[in-house]
């Protein structure tokens, strides 16, 4: 419906998502029971996911932003490596705080330091009153850069007037953990890359990239987001030309996540479908317990360690990230990438190959189903398995990456879009095997995504959007066959919520339930919270480990 189209900014009131430290208070609800309806104000945004764990070693704390946002002026300041915590450190920690109250859409931001994008972030919606959230990430992972002095560019794009009112503002901070005794120096990359000249290239991303001539394992991740308001925000309801909807693409709904090589396709992958906090026509829906990933947009990652051999020639080679399914001049997507380079300390250079590249050809159907009740169903997959070895100072390694993605949908609605449904599953799975000394090891990750929505009654006076949200990811490491690690990952996500339209705020009579749980399981470890939430106030807060 084109409602839909305009849900990151379908109301001007509020909605949220953040992380609270694992002390988190039990409901704030009295004994009287949540409102009957949306009151002016509602608890602050809250997620059900765990904090970073950071051992108990020397920290130290640096702020990297604090500013307010207005207008679409990147914020720019210096990064300074902090004093007294050494430069190899066991844990890095960004936490970001913000808050903002009047009026304002939910907005899409980013922080990078020294060019290497650290956070994808979007921001809730406020109350009159105000809201405050809270996010945490483990940037470990960029060590490498955080060792010597950075520029440093936020932007969270926002527009003031006198009817949006809402001024973000931020404050952003590293806390860095030494490696003191037993806290041992992670074991992060040596090197983060970006691209070099990175330009928009029709509907693909590209720059070029030199890595260091000794590279023994080579990653990429690209922060791939649908956004802006358009149809490519929606991408998962796109539907042939032939139908009567308001977002159409030739492929329908599927999209996929591609980088190459030198023009060689290296990686493909599954985005995953978020939803910002004023989606699916409802911003009701996220005010207090925001889906999955909107404040912590978590990047797609590839291996590209079989191109190593190439790669280290000491000469640029050209990357390419593009989107597959997306309508030629189409815009909306943002596909912002790194590259974390594992250096071998014992050689100078070190050689190899690309042995062997199997890409199965994408298959899939759209078909459009007219009546009363319109109705695509439609389904993708595409599978692609690469080989390379490195000459190392410890051996010749060789490693194959194997990924598969798997797509399917129900997407059924009226005239007018009155009535908008949506049920779909995606599936990334992806083997990474290395073989050099001793035993192969052998890292396999199943990703699945699902989402089962509805929106009712957006052609009539009262609106209702029904959400179930699932974000999945079972993985285990294999060393000569034997189980070494695993983990296991669900975050599911409901809600129910309503409200009157085109009527002023008081009048709305805006009713919403939401509730997650996030269940993070490991080898020793056990995350199991559960959030629930009735117009606007949490009504539970349960730990099960």
């Amino acid at each position: 419906m084109r409602r839909l189209l305009l849900a990151l900014c379908a109301a001007v009131t509020a909605l949220a998502l953040g992380a609270v430290p694992a002390t988190a208070a039990g409901p704030t609800t009295g004994s009287g029971g949540p409102p009957a309806e949306f009151g002016t104000d509602w608890h602050d945004p809250i997620t059900a996911g765990p904090p970073v764990a950071t051992p108990d070693t020397t920290s130290c704390h640096v702020t990297v932003a604090e500013t307010e946002f207005r207008d679409y002026t990147p914020y720019k300041s210096a990064y300074t490596p902090p004093e007294g915590c050494g430069n190899r450190w066991n844990k890095v920690v960004l936490r970001l705080d913000g808050s903002v109250a009047g009026r304002q859409y939910d907005r899409l931001g980013y922080l990078r330091i020294g060019g290497v994008e650290v956070l994808r972030t979007s921001t809730p919606e406020p109350s009159p009153g105000g809201i405050a959230w809270h996010v945490e990430k483990d940037v470990t992972r960029y060590a490498a850069t955080l060792r010597t002095a950075q520029p440093v560019e936020m932007l969270i794009g926002n527009t003031v007037n006198e009817t949006y009112t809402g001024v973000i503002k931020v404050k952003a901070t590293l806390t860095f953990y030494a490696a003191e005794g037993r806290a041992k120096p992670a074991d992060a990359p040596d090197r983060v890359l970006t691209l070099d000249g990175a330009h928009e290239a029709g509907t693909a991303y590209e720059g070029s990239l030199t890595v260091p001539r000794n590279s023994e394992r080579i990653t990429a991740e690209v922060y791939a987001t649908g956004s802006g308001g358009g149809c490519e925000e929606f991408w998962y309801l796109a539907v042939p030309e032939a139908a009567p909807y308001s977002c159409k693409a030739a492929a329908g709904p599927h999209r996929e996540v591609r980088i190459a090589v030198d023009g060689k396709l290296a990686g493909i992958a599954a985005p995953y479908p978020t939803v910002w906090t004023g989606g699916w026509s409802n911003p009701f829906l996220w005010y207090v317990v925001p889906g999955p990933r909107a404040f912590d947009v978590r990047p797609v990652e590839y291996d590209l360690t079989p191109f190593a051999g190439q790669l280290n020639d000491g000469r640029p080679h050209r990357i390419t990230v593009s989107v597959a399914g997306v309508p030629e001049g189409q815009s909306g997507w943002s596909t912002p990438t790194n590259v974390l380079v594992w250096q071998d300390a014992k050689a100078s250079r070190i050689t190899g190959a690309l042995t062997a590249h199997r890409e199965g050809t994408p298959g899939g159907t759209t078909a459009y189903r007219p009546g009363t009740g319109h109705r695509v169903t439609a389904d993708a997959h595409h599978s692609l398995t690469v080989s390379g070895y490195l000459d190392t100072s410890h051996g010749r390694v060789a490693t194959t990456v194997a990924r598969r993605v798997d797509a399917s949908s129900a997407h059924r609605w009226t005239a007018g879009e009155d009535t908008d449904a949506l049920d779909a599953r995606w599936t990334d799975d992806e083997s990474v095997t290395v073989h050099g000394r001793g035993p192969a090891t052998t890292h396999r990750v199943h990703r699945a995504y699902t989402m089962d929505g509805e929106i009712t009654g957006a052609a009539g006076p009262r609106l209702r959007t029904v959400m179930t949200m699932g974000d999945r990811a079972d993985s285990v490491t294999l060393r000569g066959g034997e189980r070494t690690g695993w983990s296991r990952l669900d975050d599911t996500w409901t809600g129910d919520a309503a409200y009157h339209q085109n009527v002023p705020r008081d009048q709305r009579h805006a009713t919403g339930v939401s509730r997650e749980r996030y269940r993070l399981l490991g080898p020793g470890s056990c995350w199991d919270r559960t959030l629930a939430t009735a117009q606007g106030e949490l009504t539970e807060d349960r730990f099960r480990c």
